[in-house]
């Protein structure tokens, strides 16, 4: 799966979990890990730890496996790296508190 299909099926994974506030940044040139990064919040830790589950479990039946994935034990902010494209799944609250659309902007 190329980098803006994985993208777009990443956007559609977490909108199917009733996601909020979709964004993607692309940071080509700005991250050597990455070239996109999807962010968006949850209501509650179960929420947010609920649409990184389901976005690592349509990937890997979609023969592309997270290669890691980060926070699943708190549940604040749960990163999963599916190699060209990074979801970050975050309550509210961490998600005010880092503000990473102006980190990467």
């Amino acid at each position: 799966m190329e980098s803006l299909q994985l993208k777009q099926f990443v956007i559609d994974k977490v909108d199917d979990m009733k996601a909020r506030d979709i964004m993607s940044l692309d940071v080509k040139g700005k991250s050597t890990i990455t070239d996109t990064m999807v962010i968006c919040s949850g209501n509650s830790k179960r929420h947010v730890i609920s649409i990184a589950e389901h976005v690592q479990l349509e990937a890997k039946q979609a023969g592309h496996a997270a290669t890691n994935i980060e926070g699943k034990e708190s549940g604040e902010w749960v990163l999963v790296d599916l190699g060209d494209v990074i979801l970050h799944v975050m309550q509210d609250e961490t998600r005010d508190f880092y503000q990473l659309e102006k980190l990467w902007s």
